[in-house]
């Protein structure tokens, strides 16, 4: 087993944990860690997906024994992110532009993340939420997978800012629903990847059991150890990263 493949592992081993946390399977993540040690791109995207596949298993397993899977409200962002994911994995597009601005807007959902996370930690989460309206969701969860499908990720680093904008549900809700949105994402993805002839690394079983390890230390600290302002602010870092990833790789 050489060095790379084991600096890899502790690095998937620590963004497992941390995005698992929020609802997330950590795919830009992965992303970013495989760009810093100068993975071969055509093998970056159905690594992270794989990755995400088994992450996000756990963690929507985890969420939906504590109740936090708020499954009508996921159906209606599904029935449209999954055929988007599926074709939008099959494209080809110019990247840099793309990322700059993807990037940006990460970056701005950071931002909110963490200040909202302050405030919360004065004041308490609202007992308020609004209904999810269906043509928004289904709208969002087309926009939302087609750029999960080209990007390789789950698509909750876009979907848990907007639905904590919204107020359409609270914190642990919003990771709960995000979860089941990116495991079923991810197997749509990775569908349409696999369509394209895409390969696997020889030690994608290693880094498997390095994010399962990270993913049950990650979903406990979201089920039931960090209040929500806490949770919120793990957000704010892992849309940072992501946005770190977009910009500088």
């Amino acid at each position: 087993m050489d060095i790379e493949t084991l600096s890899l592992a502790g690095l998937f081993f620590l963004v497992a944990a941390l995005y698992s946390s929020v609802g997330h399977a950590g795919a830009s993540g992965y992303l970013a860690a495989m760009a810093l040690l100068g993975f071969a791109p055509e093998q970056m995207r159905p690594t992270a997906l794989a990755l995400n596949i088994l992450v996000g298993g756990i963690g929507l397993y985890r969420f939906h024994a504590a109740g936090l899977v708020p499954w009508r409200s996921v159906l209606p962002f599904v029935l449209a992110s999954i055929p988007a994911a599926y074709f939008s994995a099959q494209w080809h597009i110019p990247k840099d532009t793309y990322s700059l601005i993807l990037g940006a807007l990460l970056l701005t959902a950071a931002f909110g993340a963490w200040r909202s996370g302050q405030i919360l930690e004065k004041t308490g989460e609202s007992a308020q939420t609004k209904p999810i309206p269906w043509a928004a969701a289904l709208a969002a969860g087309a926009a939302i997978g087609c750029l999960s499908g080209i990007t390789g990720t789950g698509g909750a680093i876009f979907l848990t800012p907007l639905i904590l904008a919204m107020a359409w549900a609270h914190t642990r809700q919003a990771s709960g629903l995000s979860v089941a949105f990116v495991w079923l994402n991810s197997l749509a993805a990775i569908a349409g990847l696999l369509r394209s002839n895409q390969s696997f690394p020889d030690a994608l079983p290693i880094w498997l059991l390095a994010v399962a390890a990270g993913a049950l230390i990650g979903t406990q600290l979201g089920i039931q150890r960090w209040p929500a302002h806490r949770l919120r602010k793990s957000l704010a870092v892992v849309l940072a990263i992501a946005a770190g990833k977009l910009l500088f790789s």
